[in-house]
């Protein structure tokens, strides 16, 4: 039972190249709507499962971290592949989180010398967001709509978790918000 969240991290960060190879010829079908749906819910159940076991180590959740970030960018490249008119439209949220992104990568970089893996509330909300987006733009559902805001779900995390680094002094996983950060760094 231990293995199970790892073999679903392993499993996800496996998918996320099948996904881009099947983007390559510019077409998607159901396979690859079904391949990501079942990359999303790992996702999901890898950390109930390890909290469950009580297993939820910062190795486990760093992988987890890197194997949601292969299966996102896999998906943007599939997206711009498939779906070129959708990323266009959203070119500005898009954008934006990306600088977003980019900032967190250095204000993490330059505090702990590693990203952070904080998995909170607010990247939940994104995660759900992000499949509800992909599968509105796979399924030609109001996709430039849906994009743009988990965009903007997007940006909501990330600004969150900028704060989380400058307030925490030590890096930590599985933070679940910003009060939670506080709280920690007032009774450590």
């Amino acid at each position: 039972m231990k293995y199970i969240p790892w073999f679903l991290v392993l499993s996800r960060a496996a998918i996320a190249p099948y996904l881009l190879w099947d983007a390559l010829d510019r077409q998607t079908g159901l396979a690859f709507v079904l391949a990501y749906s079942l990359a999303f819910f790992s996702d999901i159940f890898d950390g109930i499962i390890a909290r469950r076991l009580q297993i939820s180590t910062a190795s486990l959740r760093v992988a987890d971290s890197i194997a949601d970030t292969l299966l996102y960018v896999c998906m943007a490249v599939c997206t711009w592949l498939t779906h070129p008119e959708v990323v266009l439209a959203c070119q500005v949220p898009l954008v934006l989180m990306i600088g977003a992104i980019m900032l967190w990568m250095m204000v993490n970089m330059l505090k702990y010398q590693k990203f952070a893996s904080y998995h909170t509330y607010s990247a939940k909300v994104w995660g759900l967001s992000l499949f509800t987006a992909t599968i509105g733009v796979y399924a030609g559902w109001h996709g430039e709509l849906l994009l743009s805001l988990a965009c903007y779900f997007g940006l909501i995390n990330i600004g969150e978790e900028i704060v989380m680094t400058m307030i925490l002094p030590t890096w930590q996983h599985d933070i679940l918000s910003v009060v939670h950060a506080w709280r920690l760094r007032h009774v450590g």
